[in-house]
């Protein structure tokens, strides 16, 4: 039987992950490790047998033993400190949580010589500022990180490239462009608006939207596509490949919040809030996703349009 590994197992991606192997009904077993119980579990079924473990990745010894008691076939590393505002506040916090875990999964893979397959989850955020030439980004284009949070997923891909030439390990990276949907925490860009909206249009009056700079642009994936190119990845990828993960198209902010007014039918004013102005921005991000979908059959299948309702309408529900 399959067995998977998941750092991060109590998050927004982890949950979403979950939910597509049990609704593919193959016979395996999960054990989702993380810091804080999860904020919505996925329930076993006779198939699909998942354990939560409340466990800090940063006790390495600890660690190492879970990897040898568990020899999973899968690792899924999405355990990250992942807001780039945040990393700016706490930049030590934003490397201990992103490459020391990292490192430490790597090493305990290692000491428990576990024949296992990495996923090793990076972000857009590597690309930094972007030459309007090298757009679309592919995998190929130069990495100028522009915040702590990138400069330490930049760091995480060049231990993977390390440990799978100078170790053997097999490893598979992405680098993941921006990801939406239901269930995702309100501290996240399109999931704040979707709240805000939802919140004052029940409070009545005029619904004003604390932002910041909506002129930048960037290439918005569902999570749900996001999961799905991961699971191919761990059957397809090439080991030690890095492969984008996006639409492959860019959308300002202020055209998103465009859509979810009309989709919210209510008028939308913003109000841009100096706090969430980051130092350094980078304006347009757009990736390109063909090597993703050349080496394993991916595709995009939720529009943008269409996970934006999704996420209004889980809004309403909350």
């Amino acid at each position: 039987m399959t067995t998977y590994l998941i750092t991060g197992g109590s998050g927004f991606v982890a949950y979403h992950f979950l939910e597509r192997l049990v609704s593919r009904g193959a016979p395996c077993r999960i054990h989702a490790l993380d810091k804080d119980d999860p904020f919505l579990a996925v329930a076993s079924t006779p198939a699909v047998t998942i354990e939560y473990r409340r466990f800090d990745l940063l006790q390495k010894e600890r660690l190492v033993d879970t990897v040898r008691e568990i020899r999973p076939d899968y690792v899924l590393n999405l355990a990250s400190f992942s807001s780039v505002a945040a990393s700016w506040r706490s930049p030590d916090e934003s490397f201990q949580n992103n490459t020391g875990i990292f490192l430490h999964l790597l090493e305990a893979v290692r000491s428990a010589d576990a024949p296992c397959r990495i996923l090793s989850i990076g972000s857009s955020e590597e690309y930094g500022d972007v030459d309007a030439v090298d757009l679309p980004l592919t995998e190929a284009a130069p990495l100028r990180p522009t915040s702590p949070y990138a400069v330490s997923r930049v760091s995480q891909e060049l231990l993977s490239k390390l440990y799978v030439d100078a170790l053997g390990l097999d490893i598979i990276l992405t680098r993941s462009f921006n990801h939406f949907g239901p269930h995702q925490r309100d501290n996240f860009v399109l999931a704040s608006f979707a709240s805000q909206i939802v919140r004052q249009r029940r409070a009545g009056g005029d619904v004003v939207l604390d932002t910041g700079d909506i002129g930048v642009i960037r290439d918005f994936i569902d999570v749900r596509d996001v999961v799905s190119a991961y699971l191919l990845l761990f059957e397809k990828g090439r080991k030690g490949d890095v492969y984008n993960v996006c639409s492959g198209t860019g959308h300002s902010l202020e055209e998103v919040i465009g859509i979810l007014a009309r989709l919210a039918g209510t008028a939308v004013r913003t109000r841009q809030n100096p706090e969430l102005v980051r130092p350094r921005e980078n304006r347009v991000v757009i990736g390109s996703n063909a090597k993703l979908r050349h080496a394993t059959g991916w595709r995009q299948t939720i529009s943008l349009e269409q996970g934006l309702e999704d996420l209004l309408q889980y809004w309403e529900s909350r």
